[in-house]
């Protein structure tokens, strides 16, 4: 879903070389080791996850693997040759208890073995990276592959009712903005950790009811829950918001508000009438 929309977004000004899953192993040291001394690049951008949180609960081995072992493997090999690496993390490496928009340099404290994977992951991108760019994003959707919002219009096409949790709030974040914020950063040649995700924030009810607006269905009637009314493997940490001060700051670009970019997403896919 993201490296898709990277692709599309640096392809126009830069060359770029994409690897799709079943071209590269990441939880293969040699095969980093080879991909990368093949492409021989200035930086590497990893946008490769094992990302079902609910599986993760049930294959921490393979959660682990390919969110913490992998990344290892990138730095590894990327070390040797000075090559910038771009990383991205989640909002999941917090546990929730805040009641601000998490900075930066917030202590993590994940929840799930999703969080903890990516968290570690992250670990071994300081430990074995001299410079790298680690971006933490949240409640990804986009053109490819499955997302929240597909999800949501996929029941509603089926059903009348849809019950939502209300008691879970983030920041709904486009991937084709999160590419453009992605080329800033890099073009900028900044390094470190930034917190980029759409403006403003809501809870899964709320933004599925604005899917359901803004795609022009008003026949299926939204039930906000209790996130322990239903009952799922993965803990999800109450709030999730991130704060993009800090990319504002070295950029001077604000992201769209999460309602903006949604409405556009939603132009973009066809789904609106």
């Amino acid at each position: 879903m993201l490296g898709s929309d990277l692709m599309l977004r640096l392809i126009a000004s830069h060359e770029v070389t994409g690897k799709d899953v079943d071209e590269i192993d990441i939880v293969s040291e040699d095969e980093c080791r080879r991909v990368v001394a093949e492409c021989s690049p200035e930086i590497v951008i990893n946008a490769a996850g094992y990302t079902n949180v609910d599986g993760c609960e049930t294959d921490r081995e393979r959660c682990f693997a390919v969110n913490a072992v992998g990344v290892k493997n990138i730095a590894l090999a990327c070390r040797e040759r000075a090559i910038t690496i771009v990383h991205f993390s989640t909002d999941y490496v917090f546990d929730g208890r805040k009641d601000l928009p998490y900075d930066e340099d917030d202590q993590p404290a994940p929840l799930n073995v999703y969080g903890a994977s990516k968290l570690e992951g992250e670990h071994f991108l300081q430990a074995f990276s001299d410079r790298y760019l680690l971006i933490r994003t949240a409640w990804l959707y986009g053109r490819q592959g499955n997302n929240f919002v597909k999800t949501i219009l996929g029941k509603a096409a089926t059903v009348k009712t849809l019950a939502v949790v209300d008691d879970q709030i983030g920041s709904p974040t486009y991937s084709r903005d999160l590419a453009a914020a992605v080329q800033l950063l890099i073009e900028g040649g900044y390094t470190g950790i930034f917190h980029v995700t759409n403006r403003g924030r809501c809870s899964w009810y709320e933004f599925t009811c604005k899917i359901l607006q803004y795609a022009g269905n008003n026949d299926v009637t939204v039930k906000p829950i209790r996130s322990d009314s239903l009952p799922r493997p993965a803990i999800r940490p109450a709030w999730s918001v991130l704060s993009s001060r800090k990319f504002f700051s070295v950029t001077g670009k604000t992201m769209r508000f999460w309602q903006i970019a949604l409405q556009d997403y939603l132009d973009r896919m066809g789904y609106r009438k």
